[in-house]
């Protein structure tokens, strides 16, 4: 994801054999920083940011000139609620998803014309290989499903099926939303990530 020729190199092999692309969906991020501002790393956060935000702008950046080619298409970012309320010590990976909304956002304005709609989806905590040491079970698991008015852990299918939803005919209308998927955590608080820390 921070690789541009490589990007453009997936975006012309799923555009083959017609050129065109109709739907992007950037789902790429992880954060290289965790932890209080005192003790912040420059480089750390730098690395989150080209992975989450510049790593979104060069997937929507190659995918233009190809759904164009098709006549329009769908780009769905990969945000967080961690982007859209602050959640404790994890202010790097926020901060990166707050871009990728904003980006998504301007995106959304510009593309318009081109018959292309640009949205985020902004996942709570999910049961995947990425979170299962907040899953399994703890005080940090314990403190997210307290923030919940649905309490309960997402499923990968939870997240899989508003993109679906995002990238089909159902919202052709829609554009320039960020879309919580997260029980309702963000009514309430974020996660304090200090409980890892002891």
């Amino acid at each position: 994801m921070t690789v541009e020729e490589q990007i453009a190199a997936a975006v012309a092999f799923a555009a083959e054999p017609t050129g065109g692309l109709d739907i992007l969906f950037a789902n790429a991020g992880g954060s290289m920083h965790m932890g209080p501002f005192a003790e912040a790393d420059a480089d750390a956060l730098r690395a989150t940011v080209d992975v989450n935000l510049v790593g979104t702008m060069l997937s929507i950046k190659h995918a233009v000139p190809a759904m164009r080619a098709a006549g329009g298409g769908s780009i769905i970012g990969m945000s967080s609620g961690a982007g859209a309320f602050p959640h404790r010590y994890l202010w790097a990976y926020g901060a990166a998803k707050a871009g990728i909304d904003q980006l998504c956002r301007s995106a959304a304005e510009e593309l318009g014309a081109d018959g292309i709609r640009v949205n985020s989806v902004q996942p709570g905590i999910v049961d995947d290989e990425l979170m299962s040491f907040i899953t399994a079970g703890g005080a940090l698991l314990d403190d997210y499903l307290a923030g919940m008015p649905v309490s309960r852990v997402g499923q990968v299918e939870d997240i899989a099926e508003a993109v679906r939803f995002l990238a089909g005919p159902e919202s052709s209308w829609i554009t320039g939303v960020n879309l919580p998927i997260d029980g309702g955590h963000h009514l309430r608080a974020g996660a304090n990530y200090g409980l890892l820390f002891g």
